[in-house]
């Protein structure tokens, strides 16, 4: 019988475009994926991977519609920047814009802000589900959606591997925050950054125990959530280290394989 392999990605601004690199590194190993769940930025990714855009054609997106920068955006309500212009982007590229008719499964990971607690959505408008997973807090208007007020996944769940427990037999875990170590001055615009991902990063290893493959391209932290300038090279750069991964990523086929021999 066939293992269904399930990848999970983590948030991260423009960091997001790391997932891009992995996906695109193993695809070159035949890997079938079965469902995908995500949280802000891998939650985008998710989607534009389960309906049939290649890496190389979601970084591209991102760079023309600035998914993850200020240059369309609208001022909205007490200062916050409106998310309205992301509507149509969707629209464009998802025209059935149903989470349902998505080829692969896609769980996308949202904060219920008022009770605190993560949110999932498996179904109904994509456009808004997408919105709300990627809407930061304090940049971004809440998004209210099925009588909740929503904002940013990672804040309650940037791992969400939860709906892929009890749906897969094996998880790719993909997080792309992981902290540069070799720091000689941290700066005010990187403080949020850093202790946002710091107070995230227990459960996130907490979960990763959970996947049977983990990758974690090193030093995320140096390129900043917003930082679309350097999207070529945080792309390049998550490419390379999960090919350097070669002996993990067989040794994880080869388990997959003996599984369904038994």
């Amino acid at each position: 019988m066939l293992k269904k392999v399930g990848i999970v990605f983590s948030g991260g601004g423009i960091r997001g475009v790391a997932h891009l690199g992995v996906i695109k590194a193993l695809l070159q190993y035949d890997i079938k994926i079965h469902s995908m769940s995500g949280t802000s930025a891998g939650a985008m990714v998710a989607a534009f991977v389960s309906a049939g855009y290649l890496p190389d054609e979601i970084k591209d997106i991102i760079k023309t519609n600035s998914f993850f920068g200020y240059k369309h955006l609208l001022w909205g309500k007490a200062g916050l920047f409106d998310m309205g212009l992301f509507d149509e982007a969707f629209k464009k590229y998802f025209p059935h814009n149903k989470i349902e008719q998505l080829p692969i499964p896609v769980f996308i990971a949202t904060t219920d802000i008022v009770n605190g607690k993560s949110y999932l959505i498996d179904k109904g408008d994509l456009s808004i589900a997408l919105q709300a997973s990627s809407c930061v807090p304090l940049v971004f208007q809440p998004i209210n959606y099925m009588g909740k007020t929503l904002v940013d996944g990672a804040i309650t769940n940037n791992l969400p591997i939860e709906p892929l427990l009890n749906t897969c037999d094996a998880i790719v875990g993909i997080h792309v925050n992981s902290m540069s170590k070799n720091v000689d001055e941290i700066h005010m615009k990187d403080m949020l950054d850093r202790s946002f991902h710091l107070a995230l990063a227990q459960s996130v290893y907490a979960k990763s125990h959970q996947c049977k493959l983990f990758i974690e391209p090193p030093n995320m932290s140096r390129f900043g959530m917003f930082d679309m300038d350097k999207i070529d090279e945080i792309f390049e750069n998550a490419y390379k280290y999960t090919l350097s991964m070669e002996s993990e990523i067989k040794k994880f086929i080869a388990q997959i394989q003996n599984d369904e021999t038994t």
